[in-house]
């Protein structure tokens, strides 16, 4: 690895559209850490992007837990000193048994405060990037202005509460960060990869993983002129299916 070589960090990196993250990001140059909760999908989501040529290597971290990030961090600063990209992709639709505030309450805690955790956690090191590049995944069901829109593809359907509602304050989360951040090389960006078949929908979306995963892919690697604090990614309404920009928060 040269000096020059970008450390990134996915969460939830052993599958659906963190692992294709993971994989994109490898292929393009970077050392990829493939950030997972459970060590053993971790190393077996590693040694597959390494067969594909990927520098990857398993890192352990359960974003729920600060002991946990706190050691994930210890270990990206003795081995390389800093973190360039950072995609916040690990996240819940619901929890099994779990409804009302409970289930509002749980996802929050994964979806917003968790995110939290590993930004303020990882904030020193990636201030010591050139460019660091902070991806927050979100969904356009966080988007109030689309899912309020009954010409939107998602106004008419319902979602429920819990995650709309943590995805919209993810949003919030990464405008503010953006603006805290701003005047410093470091972009902070939320993703709508659109909706991709995943493990989370029960493979229902018309989207693939990969296609999802190009959105944090895009964020990741902005140029210096670039945007920060914008929800970027698929554009459900455009006439092209493979339409991409900025949704309205």
């Amino acid at each position: 690895m040269s000096e020059q070589t970008k450390i990134a960090l996915v969460t939830g990196a052993n599958r659906g559209i963190g692992f294709q993250t993971a994989r994109l990001l490898g292929l393009e140059g970077m050392t990829v850490l493939a950030g997972a909760r459970d060590a053993q999908r971790g190393a077996e989501a590693a040694r597959a992007l390494t067969e594909e040529g990927v520098d990857a290597r398993v890192l352990a971290i359960d974003i729920t837990d600060a002991t946990s990030v706190k050691a994930a961090v210890q270990r990206v600063e003795e081995e390389f000193g800093r973190l360039d990209v950072l995609v916040n992709n690990a996240g819940i639709w619901g929890v099994t048994g779990l409804s009302g505030t409970d289930l509002f309450r749980e996802v929050l805690e994964v979806n917003v405060v968790s995110v939290m955790r590993v930004l303020d956690a990882f904030l020193p090191l990636l201030r010591r990037s050139e460019a660091a590049r902070v991806v927050n995944v979100s969904s356009e069901l966080g988007s109030i202005t689309s899912l309020t829109d009954p010409a939107d593809p998602f106004g008419g359907v319902d979602p429920g509460i819990a995650y709309p509602a943590s995805k919209s304050a993810l949003n919030m989360v990464t405008a503010l960060y953006a603006k805290a951040l701003a005047g410093t090389p470091a972009k902070v960006n939320a993703a709508n990869p659109g909706y991709c078949a995943t493990d989370m929908n029960g493979h229902s979306g018309p989207r693939s993983a990969e296609q999802g995963a190009r959105v944090s892919l895009h964020l990741a690697t902005l140029p210096e002129d670039g945007p920060s604090g914008v929800l970027w990614g698929h554009l459900a309404l455009a006439e092209d299916p493979d339409s991409h920009g900025v949704l309205a928060w």
